[in-house]
């Protein structure tokens, strides 16, 4: 059996302000990447900022959220060189489409296409 990923058990607390300063840096805001995520997940704010507070990993942040989007098939692209659509493990997939959200975001662009409406 292979050792799950280190980003697993890594707090989503942690890599959330990163998510939030690689946003920033392109003059988009925190309430666009909460926006993003709770698109992606079916949190509420509250909901988010809970998790966020808590310091869950990775894996119960998703274990936990409400809903995923059912549009997440059409999250497609690369990030860090991985096909975001080929990757097999289901948490590891998430989180590539959670950091391919936000890459979306601090690249400028429409928060219409970002969230495949």
């Amino acid at each position: 059996m292979a050792t799950p990923h280190r980003i697993f058990s890594m707090p989503f607390a942690k890599v959330y302000p990163l998510y939030v300063q690689k946003a920033e840096r392109k003059q988009r805001s925190r309430a666009e990447v909460d926006e993003v995520i709770r698109w992606l997940t079916g949190y509420d704010q509250a909901g988010l900022q809970r998790q966020i507070d808590l310091g869950h990993d990775f894996d119960t942040f998703f274990a936990q959220a409400p809903a995923l989007h059912p549009n997440t098939a059409l999250i497609t692209g690369v990030v860090c060189g991985v096909r975001v659509e080929n990757v097999e493990d289901p948490l590891m997939q998430k989180i590539r489409w959670l950091d391919k959200l936000v890459d979306e975001l601090a690249k400028g662009k429409k928060m219409e296409s970002i969230l495949r409406a």
